[in-house]
């Protein structure tokens, strides 16, 4: 039975609407409730209040929720559909509704843009002089409130932003899913919103590896001058700073990517250093190791298990603190020749949560023409992947599990 609560907000749209309790495809009986009211309402006193607002709860059936956060042209995309890959089915638009979607739904998963939450179109941000990474041209109170009702089982009608004409798109009607993944540039900026999460990513990309991607693309694809690229990069720089790169102290893992050091003087930006960042204490999540859980670890598995040519492979684990919290650190520099080999490595890494020998190398195999797929950014995606698998399990296990305790007592 779903339990419904009324109460006023300015954060929300302009039409409202209840329908009959539905079964779902996800086997439960919910109540689908649009947040928009289509005017005010006057008091006993005449003075207006606010949209009238309902929302319910379905049950204990609960979406668990995903943030994924990172600068625009960082891999969220290639993360995406990695981790889709994990719970198997293909991720796609929705069937029959705005071909300029941002949505991605498959089997178990839906993927939300929270670029949808603008409240400023690009014609908007430019005449206030704002960019996307801005807070001002951002409606969080509505993410918060409909990231809520998703996780508590209530269907919401959410915005679309237009990447191709820039402009603010009629809404869509979005059911919620078993795994809710939201990710864009501000996942971990709202409180409310980061309180909701069951767990959150951050993709940190070093200046000199992004500024080296951004010429390769710019240049190489686009024609874009040095100078021009140069230019787009700085003035970017201080809204990601202020505003996005701080998420990454809220998140429970980190993945960073850095220049290799195993090319003195790098800066093309091709070999790769990158470090998984685990958080420790987190529940229903269990940091990887290497060879020993806590201990210090320097490994260079090249030899007669594993191709590798310059500049070679090194691995290295080990425990450390970042922004105050204590961490485990796996880090991988250098790639791999051979993506059929990779199990070597996979053997000597715990907490893997896989479910039978090789899954990890069977995935990045499965997807060896994805971006990253030979260093450790596609191998990094690929074991948060299985781990957020694993959560999501455990958390549906622990609320199966809570009813039958509460029956036996």
């Amino acid at each position: 039975m779903a339990v419904c609560t009324v109460h006023t907000t300015q954060s929300l749209n302009s039409t409202f609407s209840i329908s009959t309790p539905t079964k779902t495809h996800l086997g439960f009986h919910q109540k689908q409730v649009v947040f928009y009211s289509t005017g005010k309402r006057t008091n006993k006193r005449g003075s207006s209040s606010g949209p009238c607002v309902i929302t319910c709860s379905a049950g204990d059936s609960q979406t668990v929720v995903i943030g994924l956060a990172a600068d625009s042209g960082c891999g969220k995309s290639t993360f995406m559909r990695r981790l889709t890959s994990v719970f198997g089915g293909a991720a796609e638009p929705p069937k029959g509704g705005n071909p300029d979607s941002n949505t991605l739904i498959s089997y178990m998963t839906t993927v939300i843009c929270l670029d949808d939450y603008h409240s400023l179109d690009r014609t908007g941000r430019k005449e206030k002089g704002v960019t996307a990474l801005d807070p001002r041209a951002n409606n969080f109170d509505l993410m918060y409130e409909q990231v809520k009702a998703l996780k508590s089982g209530i269907a919401v009608e959410k915005p679309i932003y237009n990447h191709v004409t820039g402009l603010l798109d009629p809404p869509e009607l979005i059911k919620p899913p078993k795994i809710l993944v939201i990710e864009g540039l501000h996942p971990m900026f709202d409180e409310r919103v980061r309180d909701i999460l069951d767990f959150s990513i951050y993709l940190d990309i070093s200046n000199e590896v992004k500024f080296a991607w951004k010429i390769q693309r710019d240049m190489a694809e686009r024609g874009h001058s040095l100078e021009s690229i140069k230019a787009s990069i700085e003035a970017r720089k201080p809204d990601f700073d202020a505003y996005i790169d701080p998420q990454k102290q809220y998140a429970d893992a980190v993945i960073e990517v850095l220049p290799t050091l195993l090319i003195p003087g790098d800066n093309e930006g091709k070999v790769l250093r990158v470090r998984l960042i685990m958080k420790e204490g987190v529940e229903h999540f269990s940091p990887v190791y290497l060879f020993d859980d806590g201990s210090t670890i320097s490994w260079i598995p090249c030899g007669r298990k594993l191709t590798c040519s310059y500049p070679g492979i090194k691995f290295s684990y080990g425990p450390d603190t970042y922004f105050g919290h204590e961490v485990s650190i796996l880090e991988m520099d250098g790639q791999f020749d051979r993506l059929d080999e990779l199990i070597y490595v996979e053997s000597h890494l715990s907490n893997i949560s896989t479910k039978f020998y090789g899954e990890v190398t069977q995935q990045m195999l499965k997807h060896a023409d994805f971006p990253g797929s030979n260093n450790g950014t596609g191998f990094f995606q690929t074991i948060i992947g299985l781990k957020i698998r694993d959560l999501y399990e455990q958390i549906t296990a622990s609320k199966t599990a809570t009813p039958l305790e509460a029956t036996k007592a």
